[in-house]
């Protein structure tokens, strides 16, 4: 399974991967996330990068006629050289790398993540910031115990082209599981269980989304539930 990036292209995507729509919703506390339209399955796809396609999520080469700069610029260092920030509890540590995609999963009904994290003493509260952590699609939060060891279990294998109607956008493209993102270059990221990729094709830290598609209202065509 494989998610191969071209030069100032699409992500060319292989390996059987299940694709779903998925839409952000908002609950008291936090957010949940609802089913959206169906899409085509296929043991290859390609995946529109440049925001410009007429078939979103997928390719229609308009990133020719856009002239899409696709340049990648993300660090390749692996999580652990990238951590920003870290949150101690009595029996575990909240890891933060700060690439933030804007899904908002980091709130619960007790307090954002961090601040409950430092309340884990508590077992719900321990339970609940472990299940908000591991919930960030971006995968900027890994909740590890205090030997280092990571307190989530691998998903499944799946792309989640996520819709946030809520903030008027179309957001990122999610992506579950042991899935190996390649680089233009042939240079492979760091695999991780989640990740989330840019398409509206603005943002600074390609091929990652960066939460830009809130500032430039990226709007797919299939923002209302109601389309599908």
């Amino acid at each position: 399974m494989r998610i191969k990036i071209t030069k100032n292209g699409p992500y060319l995507v292989s390996g059987n991967i299940p694709i779903r729509e998925m839409y952000i919703i908002p609950k008291e506390h936090g957010v949940t996330l609802k089913e959206g339209r169906s899409l085509p399955q296929g043991d290859t796809y390609a995946l529109c990068r440049c925001g410009d396609s007429e078939n979103k999520p997928f390719c229609d080469g308009a990133h020719i006629s856009s002239h899409f700069d696709g340049s990648e610029t993300a660090s390749r260092k692996p999580y652990a050289q990238r951590i920003k920030d870290i949150t101690e509890g009595t029996t575990m540590n909240l890891l933060d790398d700060g690439r933030c995609a804007f899904a908002r999963f980091c709130h619960t009904k007790r307090g954002d993540v961090w601040t409950i994290t430092e309340q884990d003493e508590d077992p719900k509260t321990r339970e609940m910031a472990i299940k908000a952590a591991n919930e960030c699609p971006a995968g900027r939060l890994v909740m590890v115990d205090k030997a280092g060891h990571v307190l989530e279990d691998t998903s499944d294998p799946e792309i989640i082209i996520l819709q946030d109607p809520s903030q008027d956008v179309s957001a990122g493209i999610v992506v579950n599981g042991p899935i190996t993102v390649e680089a233009a270059d042939g240079t492979e990221y760091e695999v991780r269980n989640r990740v989330a990729l840019c398409r509206c094709g603005k943002s600074s830290n390609k091929p990652f989304c960066d939460a830009t598609h809130v500032p430039i209202v990226f709007d797919d065509g299939y923002l209302d539930p109601q389309r599908n």
